[in-house]
């Protein structure tokens, strides 16, 4: 795989089972590059370790007085330096490729996760630590994978010159052979804790960096009510926690840096010691012994090596095993087993017995509000993450749209079957023209949508603003997650992208919660007359929209209690008006010992008989 190959068609199915497994399959994946890497790498290393014996020749010529041998040696030094250049050379550009494509393949697997699971990916992992995944860690993994093959060519290589100076001189070949392991794994009793200390800043580097992706998020709000300098402080401590993480770490790495330079220093001192005295013995040429002390000297570089893969191991397992947290996570415990078939018909829910008829406005009130929000991802296929959201997913029987369910299509066509606005929409940055530019079946218009959702204020102040664009609201670029707009804004801007992706159904969670109740109520007009004909479902407790609405459901406990219009609920359930009107407790026993009309019994209700025959087409 080439740089410029990327992005990968299909970046494969990681093995997520734990942090070094997932670091195992990333590098299998990239035997190929590799392999190049390793093959470039040896012939880099192995022109090093001959340069010692070239020169041991040249100063032994030298003391013989032979030129010939001289240019001999000299003509080797140079062969040598040719082949160390390219292999250098090659081995950058193959070590680095290895590196962005890893890192590439993490990043699109990132994507893929994040575009499956949707807004329930946050619900699961904190939203900075995704974004410290896909940044920082992403980077930390590629240097692993990167680093790999070179420590494989330099090990070789030093097996390689350990094996040669044994044979080549024994007398202070086996000094150098046997030193040589000790020096590489002297460092491995502080491995273990010079890890942990890695993990540690790795994880409060990632808590800081969700804290101030949190904080900017909310900037906003903390302005308002002047909270900036606490969380200012709050930030601060975070990130001296950091600091402090990290000269630990340093101080660690530090030693076993220091211990690789203090026993290849006592080698040397040793090796030139005992050469020096059988050379003036005569029991080895001058040649030999500078042959040897080269060759060792040299095999201090492929030695350092050993530190740079700990290094790299050290700090990719935690940011690998981060990484395998968000990719582990699963959109259901089913499998999509029906292909090519987009369903179309009543959107019906068999956990709560919630039916939203097809071409109809259905309104759904829930007490509780964390409810609400479940119940409209459960509609769009969007399984909880959590483990014991994941095991209740799996118990639950799935929604059905025209009797299918959801978890039995695939993923993109039951996203472009059912679509999901939930109550804190996100826009993105960039023109309006590009906001509105959605996947959609063409049928609605932007002016439509934009009209539907009562955008008449948003389109005006965005005209103000484009005076480079000739006063063209479309073209005015929208700052990241709309910051300049108001909320009410970024509420209705939402709301018209969502209506013009004109989905088989539209699931919508408090969609007009940040907007004045004139508005709302021509808000939830526009919403009825643009979707007419169309199966929307809309959760919300406000009675202007409620009222808009052809049906109203109550789901109460996690079960449908009432079903009927906005106006014959307020007066016949007592539990409806208490939500509605927001009745206290006190309020509520007042008004039902007043002769309330008792709650209607569901079997009594007309419109919950077709849930019965979905069932059992289903």
């Amino acid at each position: 795989m080439q740089i410029r190959d990327l992005p990968y068609s299909d970046p494969g199915d990681p093995d997520v089972r734990s942090g070094p497994r997932f670091l195992f399959w990333l590098g299998r994946n990239q035997l190929g590059g590799q392999l190049k890497s390793l093959s470039w790498g040896l012939l880099h290393q192995l022109g090093i370790a001959g340069l010692p014996v070239t020169v041991g020749l040249a100063v032994q010529a030298v003391i013989d007085r032979s030129g010939g041998r001289l240019a001999l040696a000299g003509g080797l030094i140079v062969a040598l330096g040719v082949l160390i250049a390219v292999g250098d050379t090659m081995l950058h550009r193959t070590a680095v490729t290895n590196w962005i494509t890893a890192a590439a393949r993490v990043q699109q697997l990132l994507a893929r996760k994040t575009a499956e699971l949707g807004s329930a990916l946050t619900r699961r992992v904190a939203a900075g630590e995704v974004v410290a995944v896909s940044t920082g860690d992403v980077e930390k993994i590629g240097w692993f994978v990167e680093a790999l093959s070179r420590f494989a060519a330099a090990a070789t290589a030093l097996v390689v010159i350990c094996v040669g100076l044994a044979i080549y001189l024994p007398s202070l070949g086996l000094m150098v052979a046997l030193a040589m392991p000790v020096l590489a794994l002297a460092v491995l009793p502080l491995l273990p804790r010079a890890t942990r200390r890695a993990d540690e800043q790795r994880e409060k580097a990632g808590k800081a960096t969700e804290l101030a992706s949190d904080t900017v998020a909310g900037l906003r709000v903390l302005r308002g009510i002047g909270g900036e300098e606490l969380f200012l402080g709050r930030y601060r401590r975070a990130s001296q926690e950091v600091r402090r993480a990290a000269v630990r770490s340093a101080r660690m790495w530090a030693l076993i840096s220091a211990v690789q330079v203090l026993l290849p220093g006592i080698l040397l001192i040793s090796l030139v010691w005992y050469g020096a005295t059988l050379a003036r013995d005569g029991r080895i040429d001058v040649g030999q012994l500078v042959t040897v002390y080269s060759a060792a000297t040299l095999m201090l570089f492929p030695l350092r090596h050993f530190e740079e893969i700990a290094m790299a191991y050290s700090f990719s397992r935690p940011s690998a095993q981060r990484a395998v947290r968000v990719l582990s996570l699963h959109r259901s415990a089913q499998e999509a087993t029906v292909e090519g078939v987009t369903p179309t018909g009543d959107l019906y829910d068999p956990a709560t017995g919630l039916m939203a008829p097809r071409g109809q406005f259905t309104a759904v009130v829930c007490g509780d509000p964390d409810e609400a929000g479940r119940l409209a991802d459960r509609l769009g296929g969007h399984a909880e993450t959590g483990e014991e959201d994941e095991k209740a997913a799996a118990a639950a029987p799935s929604v059905l749209l025209g009797g299918v369910a959801l978890d039995e299509v695939p993923l993109d066509t039951a996203r472009a079957a059912v679509l999901v606005q939930d109550k804190d929409p996100v826009l993105l940055s960039g023109t309006l023209r590009e906001l509105l530019d959605v996947p959609s079946s063409g049928l609605v218009t932007a002016d439509a949508a934009l009209e539907a959702a009562q955008c008449g204020d948003v389109l005006s102040a965005l005209a103000q603003a484009s005076a480079d664009n000739y006063g063209d609201p479309m073209r005015t670029r929208i700052t990241e997650r709309g910051r300049s707009l108001s909320g009410g804004q970024r509420q209705r801007l939402a709301l018209a992208r969502s209506l013009v992706t004109d989905p088989e159904a539209l699931v919508l969670d408090e969609p007009t919660s940040a907007v004045d109740s004139h508005t709302e109520a021509r808000v939830a007009a526009g919403i009825a007359k643009l979707r007419q004909g169309r199966t929307t479902v809309a959760f919300a407790s406000s009675p202007l929209l409620l009222d808009a609405a052809d049906r109203v459901v109550l789901v109460h406990e996690g079960t449908v209690v009432a079903v009927g219009n906005h106006r014959d609920l307020l007066r016949t359930e007592p539990r409806y008006r208490a939500v509605v009107t927001r009745e206290t407790d006190d309020e509520a026993a007042a008004a039902n010992g007043v002769g309330d009309v008792p709650a209607p019994k569901i079997d009594d209700v007309p419109a919950m008989k077709s849930i019965e025959e979905i069932e059992e087409r289903a």
